[in-house]
């Protein structure tokens, strides 16, 4: 009965030592490549693997991240989100002085604890030198000559222009400069002669005449959408992810085609940014700020929002909308004529020889009225 006991505790035990430990973060460094000359530069790659709830802090190196070993930038982490989260970090080192760089550690911060990774090492040499320059380098040390020769340093100066190296291009040119301007003329003219001839042939022919489509303005577009999402209220079903995932999907498309900026391809602080330098009023982004804000939090941080807050989002992309719409757009709806019947209207109207008569008729009209 005691072993019985004493197994149970062990297994207890084990499974609280691997519920802590699948908390923990975990790190890894690595350097690539790990030789270089002096001046080249080096990617130091920090992996960390994480529980995707867990808030990960890097360090930001301004200047040097050892003595010797200077970070020339930091690029943007990059994020897989899995069973966990994993992010690589990368750091663009150099050095100018040749030597064996050892790094002990990067500190990286978690939500309670700060983790280390693993130790580096860097070698940075000097580019081979001849034996000339090697002895006349001695005799400058030894201050044997007042003046510096550079041309014994092997230092060379910058090389001549090159011509570049055959190409096509080169070929094409080639064959042109064979013919004479004039003939190229010649089958410039022949070629628009006979582009002309084929449209006026083919006006002549029956077939189907266009109507101009009708380009709706961005606001109706994005009041449409809206009116739609507001109809199918799936945030009272519980679908709150996808409502919000549909709300700013119609401001970011609404967006899109109003101010031309790629709001499907930026992030909420970006969104806002652009659309506070393109407006006037503090009140418009304001909502939009409520909205996005409370979007990624419902999308990424699982947040439940309330009742009242499903209605204020929907409220303020309307007002979002209505305060940064057009006041006059270039296409505006036919007076009398609805948007849907804008929509459901037929592009193209086939001629046959029943309606060839009007069809005439209101190009005749159409031409004395304008």
């Amino acid at each position: 009965m005691l072993k019985i006991k004493n197994l149970i505790l062990i297994v207890v035990l084990c499974s609280l030592s691997f519920s802590l430990y699948a908390q923990k973060a975990t790190v890894r460094a690595t350097i690539e490549p790990s030789d270089i000359l002096i001046g080249e530069q080096a990617v130091i790659n920090v992996e960390v693997i994480a529980p995707k709830d867990m808030n990960i802090i890097f360090p930001v190196y301004n200047d040097t991240i050892i003595t010797g070993i200077e970070v020339v930038g930091m690029a943007k982490p990059d994020t897989v989100m899995t069973e966990v989260m994993t992010i690589n970090q990368k750091y663009i080192v150099t050095s100018f002085d040749s030597t064996l760089y050892h790094i002990p550690f990067i500190p990286i911060q978690t939500d309670n604890d700060t983790v280390y990774t693993n130790d580096l090492g860097l070698k940075v040499t000097a580019p081979q030198l001849s034996d000339s320059t090697l002895a006349y380098l001695d005799i400058l040390k030894n201050y044997q000559v007042d003046t510096i020769e550079y041309s014994k340093l092997g230092i060379n100066d910058i090389k001549d222009i090159q011509e570049a190296k055959w190409t096509i291009w080169d070929a094409v040119v080639d064959i042109i400069s064979r013919y004479s301007i004039y003939v190229i003329i010649v089958l410039l003219a022949v070629i628009l002669i006979a582009v002309a001839v084929y449209f006026f042939s083919k006006k002549k022919k029956k077939g189907y005449y266009f109507k101009p489509e009708v380009i709706l303005p961005a606001h109706i577009i994005a009041l449409k959408e809206l009116d739609q999402l507001k109809d199918s209220k799936i945030w009272q079903k519980g679908q709150i992810k996808e409502y919000y995932t549909q709300l700013t999907d119609i401001l970011r498309g609404y967006i899109h085609r109003r101010y031309h900026i790629n709001a499907p391809e930026m992030t909420s602080d970006e969104i806002i940014e652009a659309v506070h330098r393109v407006t006037d009023t503090n009140s418009s982004t304001d909502n939009l700020h409520q909205i996005l804000k409370l979007a990624d939090l419902v999308k990424f941080a699982k947040y439940i929002p309330l009742a009242n807050e499903d209605d204020l989002s929907m409220v303020n992309a309307y007002l979002f909308v209505n305060q940064t719409k057009k006041d006059e757009e270039s296409n505006p709806p036919i007076e009398g004529q609805t948007t849907n019947q804008l929509q459901q209207s037929s592009p193209v109207t086939p001629i046959t020889e029943d309606n060839e008569k009007d069809v005439e008729k209101e190009t005749e009209n159409n031409k004395a009225n304008s």
